[in-house]
């Protein structure tokens, strides 16, 4: 991963091509972002940076993550992720990382939190069907049904779709083009949708292309 910023999801909205042609675009607030640690090959196995991204209250801060800031000599920040960049070599704890990384017309991935639904049941989680409705199906027409685990193994299996917590998983959307970037109000236009409600926190990275 070459290039990468924590932002904040504003909205959607639209904006014109050069042909007159609407192209549906979501708004990031992206950055700034302050390095807070740079990992090295030689210590850590691996180069890399991490960035925070906005600014939090010590009331609302662990302590271990007090002592991390203050060992790094920054502010306080909500949202800490690593990044693989193309010039963590040159950037330093305490330097800034902003949207001017990206242009437009770079392709980007963007990972967000989808939206929670709360506790739901095997039909709306995960499309199943009803058992019939006549000839005494009784009180069950929405549960799951037989799981098929008897006396061997007497239990179920992981993975089977059951009623639980819908939602709010992590939703990573690819090859997503920057329309604009403004540098003055720290914005990021990426044609599209993404994951996540309005004022979730968001991670954009350039496309790695395979081959």
């Amino acid at each position: 991963m070459k290039k990468g910023i924590i932002g904040k999801k504003i909205g959607m909205t639209q904006v014109f091509d050069d042909q007159g042609r609407v192209i549906p675009v979501t708004v990031i607030q992206a950055g700034p972002c302050v390095v807070v640690q740079k990992k090295t090959e030689e210590k850590d196995g691996y180069n890399s940076v991490q960035l925070g991204y906005g600014d939090a209250k010590e009331k609302h801060t662990t302590k271990p993550l007090q002592g991390h800031f203050k060992a790094a000599g920054v502010e306080l920040k909500k949202v800490l992720r690593e990044f693989r960049l193309e010039n963590e070599s040159e950037l330093n704890v305490g330097d800034i990382v902003d949207v001017d990384t990206f242009a437009a017309g770079d392709s980007v991935d963007v990972t967000g939190t989808s939206k929670g639904k709360g506790y739901a049941g095997t039909i709306k989680r995960y499309g199943g069907h009803r058992t019939p409705m006549t000839h005494g199906g009784g009180p069950v027409h929405r549960h799951a049904g037989s799981m098929g685990a008897c006396s061997s193994p007497s239990r179920i299996y992981k993975g089977k779709k059951m009623p639980g917590h819908m939602g709010a998983v992590r939703v990573t959307v690819q090859n997503l083009d920057v329309v604009k970037v403004d540098t003055e109000n720290h914005l990021l236009v990426i044609k599209g949708a993404i994951p996540g409600p309005k004022g979730s926190v968001v991670t954009v990275k350039n496309t790695v292309k395979v081959g």
